[in-house]
């Protein structure tokens, strides 16, 4: 009876490296497909991050309530300040007000300079010291500048790298340069107690981010009635 042939050396051999390319093609799929999961989870996370952003854009803007003391609306070309309910306001408990800073900020970034979209708000208000204090907090915050009557209760969100932003308000039926006097009634400036019709934002997120090319987004004032 012929004895049982076993499998030679160089035959293992051979077996052995082919198992070795069959779990390195293996381990290279898994580490692909995870590495995709990464992405597509880091993509959607900051998709969320900037849908959140301009939807706090427009519930600010929706929000706007005049105070006589300062403009309901400015933007100076830098940082976008405006007066807003208080958002916990309710009809038996009014903590006050608002003042809502918007800017472009630098961040440090390993590639030199960046910016970042970022939002400012005080406290609530109830005097008016109060909101004049907070009203220039609120500019000297949007120019990057050092805040010289800083309040523990302010709080600042970075929200997405910002390449560039560009306002416009809608004023007298024409989109107009916020700092413009087109559509001021009787001489007034524009910035000062004179809502706009309507806020056009147009914004260039960083490269690398989740949406690419310029984002444009327009408000229109609530109160606003419909033309004949």
């Amino acid at each position: 009876m012929a004895r049982a042939r076993g499998f030679t050396l160089i035959e293992v051999l051979v077996a052995i490296a082919i198992l070795a390319v069959l779990a390195l093609m293996s381990w290279r799929g898994i580490d692909g497909m995870a590495r995709t999961q990464s992405l597509s989870r880091e993509h959607a996370d900051a998709l969320l991050r900037m849908q959140s952003a301009l939807e706090q854009w427009i519930t600010d803007l929706n929000a706007v309530q005049q105070t006589g003391e300062v403009s309901a609306i400015d933007f100076d070309g830098m940082v976008l300040r405006l007066t807003r309910s208080d958002p916990d306001e309710t009809e038996l408990d009014s903590p006050g007000i608002r003042v809502v800073a918007w800017s472009r900020l630098p961040a440090a970034s390993d590639h030199g300079t960046a910016y970042q979209w970022a939002r400012w708000q005080s406290p609530p208000l109830r005097q008016r010291d109060e909101l004049a204090r907070a009203w220039q907090r609120a500019a000297q915050w949007g120019r990057g500048s050092a805040v010289t009557d800083p309040d523990a209760r302010d709080s600042e969100v970075r929200l997405f790298g910002l390449d560039a932003w560009q306002l416009l308000f809608h004023r007298g039926g024409a989109w107009t340069n916020p700092q413009s006097s087109a559509g001021a009634e009787d001489g007034q400036a524009p910035s000062v107690g004179l809502m706009p019709d309507g806020v056009r934002l147009t914004l260039q997120p960083a490269p690398g981010l989740a949406l690419t090319g310029r984002i444009t987004r327009d408000w229109v004032r609530p109160t606003l009635g419909a033309g004949p």
